[in-house]
């Protein structure tokens, strides 16, 4: 259930009276500051260095944070793009006519970064600039497919909130509450031995921790999205399950998330909003982002490939193509120029394929200044009474009485096989009409 003033209202199309509008963003505006504060105190060797004939700079570097208020843990996930361009949408079982939902843009379109923004956001990418609101959506990149910028956001924001609550308890076993989605769920940290290491290496090893739980967070969403859960009661999420380009959008945001607590850079709300916003657009502008005319185009190539535009939004085979491969190593799904060529748009695509870009495999790593990340960090779920049916093709032994992300793959591989079922069937139904 959204809460008002945690800024994480998902109407996903839902039409607002205008009034009821204002309203809500006055709420908004008056209960969603979620501001927090830490200060990083010099220890009394780093002062000491500082002021000596010759500072030793790892000296320097030994500080200890102090934290007078913590960000929020992120209460919703931002409402995602579904796969495709121009989509129809129906309510029910009715066609809304004459609509089709855009959700794509080019990069000089991305807007400023709100952390916690759910829904609504209305921040300033530089500190006297315009305010506007975070404007995501889908674009495609010769070097990392298509990226969906909600996911970006998501992770990198659990990247920082999973650190604050990490960093000061390195070393001691301890657990961290998270939303419920399909049933209660929780980050389980073990006790290990932190002395050998440096105040930098601890710093760094909290991090690695914080993105490598933020990103198993977005993969817990993949798998609650196919076994029912729902943001918003009415509408189903099923067409967003194991889409292709989410989780590398999400490890894309642990890395950017990870990049920024390393440098220092989310150390208050605004200084994380401010340079996540330069952040985001300079790692797509890395990634070779191609038009919002040429990412239409490349949805348009791979339709009836990878998504059927004939099938309306929240039809779950509406998307085709999925990426079951959980894990942290990711790969981008590139389109294969063989389905381009024979689209249309081939001329507008056509310059593209000229381009050498290598795709940029993306991945977070097993060890960590010696500590095995896998062995000290897991996020454990439970399965609520309510979706205990979904998992009936699934052996009782992997999910019964809990499980952790070790045993996500395995979980999604039944998934897969279900899926592959259930599109024969559909496609089978088509053919007979």
């Amino acid at each position: 259930m959204n809460k008002l003033c945690t800024a994480n209202t998902t109407h996903n199309g839902r039409l607002i009276n205008p009034l009821a509008l204002l309203a809500l963003i006055a709420l908004l505006t008056g209960c969603s500051s979620n501001n927090w504060q830490t200060r990083n105190q010099p220890t009394t060797e780093a002062v000491q260095s500082a002021l000596s004939e010759q500072p030793d700079l790892q000296l320097l570097s030994q500080q200890t944070p102090q934290q007078f208020s913590l960000a929020r843990m992120p209460e919703d996930v931002r409402p995602c793009c579904a796969f495709g361009n121009a989509h129809k949408v129906k309510v029910g079982s009715v066609q809304v006519p004459f609509f089709r939902y855009a959700n794509t843009l080019s990069l000089d379109e991305i807007g400023p970064h709100a952390y916690e923004a759910g829904t609504w956001s209305f921040q300033r990418g530089e500190p006297k600039g315009r305010r506007s609101g975070e404007n995501n959506g889908q674009l495609y990149t010769l070097r990392g497919g298509f990226i969906d910028l909600a996911h970006v956001r998501d992770t990198a924001d659990n990247t920082v909130a999973l650190f604050q609550r990490i960093y000061p308890q390195l070393g001691q076993a301890f657990t961290i509450e998270l939303l419920a989605e399909i049933g209660p769920r929780e980050i389980r940290i073990k006790a290990f031995k932190v002395e050998h290491l440096s105040h930098q290496q601890r710093w760094e090893l909290a991090a690695q921790l914080a993105a490598r739980m933020a990103y198993s967070m977005a993969e817990a969403h993949e798998i609650a999205q196919w076994h029912g859960y729902r943001s918003w009661r009415p509408w189903s999420e099923e067409v967003s399950a194991y889409s292709p380009e989410d989780l590398y959008s999400n490890m894309l945001g642990a890395k950017i998330g990870l990049a920024l607590v390393v440098n220092n850079l989310s150390m208050t709300r605004e200084l994380y909003n401010q340079h996540m916003s330069q952040w985001l657009s300079a790692s797509i502008a890395q990634l070779e982002p191609v038009s919002k005319q040429q990412t239409n185009a490349m949805f348009d190539a791979i339709d009836g490939h990878w998504w059927d535009s004939n099938q309306a939004l929240p039809s779950k085979f509406m998307l085709l193509k999925r990426h079951y491969r959980l894990g942290k190593e990711q790969h981008p799904y590139l389109v294969p120029e063989q389905l381009a060529q024979q689209d249309a748009n081939w001329p507008l695509l056509e310059p593209l394929f000229t381009k050498t870009a290598s795709p940029m495999p993306l991945s977070l790593p097993a060890i960590v200044h010696g500590i095995d990340m896998g062995g000290v960090a897991q996020q454990w779920l439970e399965v609520a009474p309510k979706y205990q049916a979904s998992f009936s093709h699934i052996p009782k032994h992997l999910w019964q009485n809990g499980f952790s992300n070790r045993k996500f793959l395995a979980i999604s591989a039944y998934n897969q096989l279900q899926d592959e079922l259930e599109l024969q069937a559909h496609i089978g139904g088509q053919l007979n009409d």
